[in-house]
């Protein structure tokens, strides 16, 4: 899998991490190997524009996702078709408040953010009570078999 993720902040994130998740995700969704994805740490303002400019809402938000060829999850012997799964954009400064606010850390939450984009580039939504909960479900299996601990609680609606 080819995975890329880039910090554009000030903000210390451990990388390496962030990628081993990714690739602990996505191999767990069965994705094709061949599979790409970006993953981007960037600052409030950026993070701000980002959200206007797609969203039409004012403010940074925590995570953001681009998906390009709508892949979806494979099954076990049947991976998904190899492609470009997209971008994730994620601000750090609004992880650490929700962090802070959820009484975990901030490296959780962006393993946490992390783990959502990638669900919401794969398809899944949290819209309507039944797409949440199955959404939400899934992150946090897939958190804590990465992590071997408690996923924190969800601070993403």
């Amino acid at each position: 899998m080819s995975i890329e993720v880039n910090n554009e902040t000030e903000f210390d994130v451990d990388l390496a991490d962030v990628n081993k998740l990714a690739q602990s995700v996505m191999s767990a969704m069965y994705l094709h190997p061949e599979t790409e994805v970006s993953i981007v740490f960037l600052d409030e303002d950026a993070m701000s524009a980002l959200h206007v400019e797609w969203m039409d809402l004012e403010g940074p938000t925590d995570v953001m996702s681009f998906p390009m060829d709508e892949l979806r999850p494979g099954r076990e012997h049947a991976p998904s078709e190899a492609g470009i799964l997209g971008d994730i954009v994620i601000c750090p400064s609004v992880a650490q408040a929700q962090a802070e606010a959820g009484g975990h850390s901030t490296h959780d939450e962006i393993l946490l953010l992390a783990t959502h984009g990638l669900l919401h580039l794969m398809g899944f939504d949290h819209m309507e009570p039944e797409e949440k909960e199955e959404m939400f479900s899934l992150q946090r299996r897939l958190l804590e078999s990465y992590t071997g601990r408690p996923a924190p609680k969800e601070t993403v609606e």
